[in-house]
């Protein structure tokens, strides 16, 4: 283990070479071990000199003339009266020092190869190299001991900022280092000898960056923004700033402060920080949104727990104060005058005002009116204009002169948000101010009574049906005579009115599925007329009432029936509404039918369909009359395709006539057709096969010559034979062959070859594609040995390269070789025909050339014509 090579206020002894330079590091001891405030420090030999951390170095070059050298260090305390003594002892390191035997090795002795971490000052000034540790193995003793060490900060990144001597141990820093960057390092020692012998264990030493208040606290935000609602009591949480610093943390120099260093506008503070947390409170009891808006706050953070020295930050908060209903409307003026003609409705008469300290465009500032005396009739009516504020009185009903001349109203004002009173404030009271109306008399036209007539007419009414009567009556005389009615042109032309009567006609049929009808009702506005040119007016709505115009449908007609019998559900709709809609009533119209099919109800507007017993499987088209709740009948026909299936797919649109109606065909009848002719195609292959792959007899009759025929053209080139009687023949164009002789007569079979053909007969012999001549002259039947397309491939090349050959050549020399060699039958050939079952022993048996069929013939004639 590695360890500091001293022990405080004891003797120490520092191992060091005999020759000594100035300012050499010569170790380091604990001073404040020994006491922990030395105010002087000394050292009793003026050629060494001990530094505040303890370090000792040489003050001129010196050399240890004999084995060792004592001084010793004073330490004083002078408020306390304390000395203390440190011994040094220098001793010279042994030079040449070598291993010893085993048992020197492992002699058990107390190590001291395991020193404290280091530490290094963040930003340190130097001198650089700065010695900062000094590790050392007692092993050293005994043997000469090189030190190295490597790792981050040696030769690792960031390299060069530390190295150990070799000699001494002795570790150092080259420069600063900003602990932000690089809070520590762990770096490997290593003890060896000379020879490379590693006396000691590697050792992980810590250097450690002590942290230096070189970082100022920051605000997380440029700028704070608070809101609180005014009057808001003290205490009230408000905000929070924070703030951080980049130096160590759990330390003073992140130990932080917060205050206000001042307030705008400058009044009696109205909050506080606490200096810990940085929260934000209320302080002033009261907050007042229409005196002060808002407040602008400049703070401070500070490290060091806020000691003077400390570094600091400062930033901005800015405090909006939110307004709450603290005041009341009231009204400019509490006298109003104002007039109206009598009869007049839906008029605008006086407009009022109010003053609101709140700010405006918030519920806590927008006005409502209401009238709280002298409208028992309800004839007026005050409302809000959002943008401006005012009230705005209205005449809702007219008045009547004769009844009252003049109408005097109490109107009232409060604001649309409940009141936040202030703490200690005094109740608000309600303002209130009077208005007083002067009736105006006029000459009154015709007035109908009621205004609005509501009229309902059925959908789809004849032209000109009576719907109703609409009357106006003179007020002065509470009769209707001379009054003339008209309806204004530009409204929607459904009625017209009797100009005399008043009575009320459809001009046209009323339908809610056209145009402008579709939305059911039409306000006509109606013009009463008297002697006098006097005018009133009267509202009529006509409402289209739904009638029963549409015939019940059933939607899907057509269905299939498997042999489950499963009931099909039939499903009707009317564009009609309640009450001409559901529920329907179904009825089978056909008796004969009625009695093969039944209707089982299933909900207002389905029905199930099903067969009352055993019916036979067909197509049977069904008439269904279905009845809506306004008594209309709709009919209907239902096809339905009663099928031998399992499923509705089996019957895919085809059926089968069974007892008078159509049925289909079923699947399993479909596989069954398919499978009998498979089984037929499969016989006939292998009657073909069998008959091709059997020995032909020596008979052959007419229709096996025939059949042979069929089959001949799979010959192929015959095999290639070596015997003594082949002769190797070369003639033109290049044809290589061989010929066999059999007695007076020679035969040639080309082999297969580049530019051969299949077959070439010269001389008085006749070989087939399927047969060579051994010993004795006799033939040998070998059927068909190639297959068609082994001969296709085989000889339509060599044909076609002939006769392009024979093309170009203009003196038709490859065409006479041909000639000579493919038109040579030879002499008394006994061949009948070239197929394999050809009986050689017949002769000109050609009888079965005339029962070819159609694609033979033309090979045949071709044949004959060569």
């Amino acid at each position: 283990v590695l360890s500091l090579c001293c022990e405080a206020c004891k003797k120490v002894i520092f191992h060091v070479p005999s020759e000594l330079e100035a300012d050499t590091l010569v170790g380091r001891v604990d001073l404040k071990e020994c006491l922990q405030s030395a105010e002087f420090i000394s050292s009793t030999d003026e050629n060494f000199k001990v530094l505040e951390d303890g370090s000792v170095y040489t003050t001129s070059a010196l050399s240890l003339s004999a084995e060792k050298k004592t001084f010793t260090i004073l330490l004083k305390d002078v408020q306390e009266q304390i000395q203390k003594k440190i011994h040094v002892t220098l001793v010279e390191e042994e030079k040449n020092k070598t291993r010893h035997a085993r048992d020197t090795i492992l002699k058990r002795t107390k190590r001291r190869w395991g020193p404290i971490p280091s530490v290094m000052i963040e930003n340190s000034l130097g001198p650089f190299p700065l010695q900062i540790q000094q590790v050392q193995s007692d092993t050293a003793q005994n043997y000469t001991i090189y030190y190295s060490a490597s790792g981050p900060g040696i030769d690792q990144d960031p390299k060069g900022l530390f190295y150990i001597e070799r000699e001494t141990g002795n570790i150092f820093a080259t420069r600063a280092v900003d602990r932000e960057q690089y809070s520590s390092f762990q770096i490997i020692c290593f003890a060896t000898t000379p020879d490379g012998y590693s006396p000691e264990v590697p050792l992980v030493h810590t250097i450690r960056i002590e942290d230096d208040n070189d970082n100022a606290p920051y605000f997380t935000q440029d700028l704070f923004e608070f809101c609180v609602p005014e009057n808001s009591k003290p205490g009230v949480f408000v905000g929070k700033v924070t703030a951080e610093d980049r130096d160590e943390p759990y330390t003073l120099h992140t130990t932080l402060k917060y205050r206000i260093v001042s307030q705008n506008p400058p009044i009696t503070p109205a909050f506080s920080l606490h200096g810990d947390t940085g929260v934000m409170s209320v302080l002033l009891p009261q907050l007042d949104r229409e005196l002060v808006p808002s407040y602008t706050l400049l703070v401070e953070v500070r490290d060091m727990a806020g000691q003077p020295f400390g570094l600091c930050t400062t930033g901005t908060v800015v405090v909006k104060i939110e307004d709450t209903n603290d005041n009341a409307p009231s009204f400019k003026q509490i006298q109003y005058e104002t007039r109206v003609e009598e009869n007049k409705a839906r008029v605008e008469i006086l407009r009022v005002s109010v003053v609101d300290l709140d700010e405006p465009g918030l519920p806590g500032s927008g006005a409502v009116y209401e009238i709280i005396r002298g409208n028992d009739d309800q004839a007026f009516e005050i409302t809000t204009d959002k943008n401006t504020n005012e009230g705005i009185l209205c005449v809702v009903k007219g008045l009547d002169y004769e009844s009252a001349k003049q109408r005097i109203l109490v109107i009232a004002v409060n604001n649309e948000a409940p009141y936040l009173l202030a703490p200690h404030s005094q109740q608000l009271s309600q303002s209130t101010c009077t208005v007083t109306v002067h009736v105006l008399d006029q000459d009154e036209g015709p007035v109908f009574k009621p205004c609005l007539l509501r009229l309902d007419v059925k959908e789809c009414e004849d032209i000109g049906t009576a719907i109703g009567r609409y009357v106006a009556e003179d007020p002065e005389t509470g009769n209707s005579e001379g009054i003339r009615y008209r309806i204004p042109p530009g409204q929607c032309n459904w009625i017209n009115i009797d100009d005399r009567s008043g009575e009320i006609r459809t001009v046209k049929v009323l339908d809610r599925d056209i145009g402008e009808m579709r939305r059911g009702q039409c306000n006509i506005t109606v013009l009463a007329i008297d002697r006098n040119g006097k005018t009133g007016t009267g509202t009529i709505q006509v409402c289209i009432v739904p009638g029963n115009k549409n015939f019940p449908r059933i939607a899907q007609t057509d269905y299939i029936m498997c042999r489950d019998r499963k009931p099909i559900c039939l499903t009707a709709q009317d564009g009609d509404e309640a009450p001409y809609s559901t529920p329907f009533v179904y009825r089978i119209t056909d008796r004969n039918l009625d009695s093969m099919w039944k209707i089982t109800p299933h909900n207002d507007n389905s029905v199930y369909l099903s067969p009352k017993g055993d019916i036979p499987f067909g197509v049977y088209d069904i008439p269904v009359s279905v009845m809506d709740n306004g008594g209309k009948v709709g009919e209907n026909s239902v096809r339905v395709n009663y099928c031998d299936c399992v499923t509705p797919t089996e019957c895919d649109g085809r059926s089968r006539q069974l007892g008078g109606g159509n049925v289909t065909l079923g699947l399993w009848g479909i596989l069954a057709m398919i499978l009998g002719s498979l089984l037929l195609l499969l016989i006939l292959i292998t009657i073909c096969g069998c008959c091709g792959r059997g020995v032909m007899h020596r008979q052959v009759t007419d229709d096996c010559a025939n059949h042979n025929l069929i089959i001949s053209n799979t010959e192929a080139p015959g095999e290639e034979v070596m015997d003594h009687n082949i002769i190797h023949l070369q003639g033109t164009c290049d044809q290589g062959g061989y010929g066999v002789k059999t007695g007076d007569q020679q035969t040639f079979e080309m082999v297969k070859g580049t530019g051969h053909t299949l077959e070439s007969v010269k001389g008085g012999g006749h070989q087939t594609l399927g047969s060579v001549k051994e010993g004795g002259g006799q033939t040998m039947m070998d059927t068909c040995r190639y297959s068609y397309s082994e001969w296709h491939n085989f000889t339509h090349p060599r044909l076609g390269e002939k006769v392009h050959l024979c093309r170009q050549d203009e003196e038709q020399k490859h065409s006479e070789d041909y000639l000579l060699s493919y038109n040579y039958e030879g002499k008394g050939s006994l061949a009948g025909s070239v197929g394999c079952c050809s009986d050689q022993h017949e002769e000109e048996a050609l009888d079965f050339l005339d029962q070819l069929e159609p694609k033979f013939r033309t090979l045949a004639e071709t044949c004959i014509k060569r």
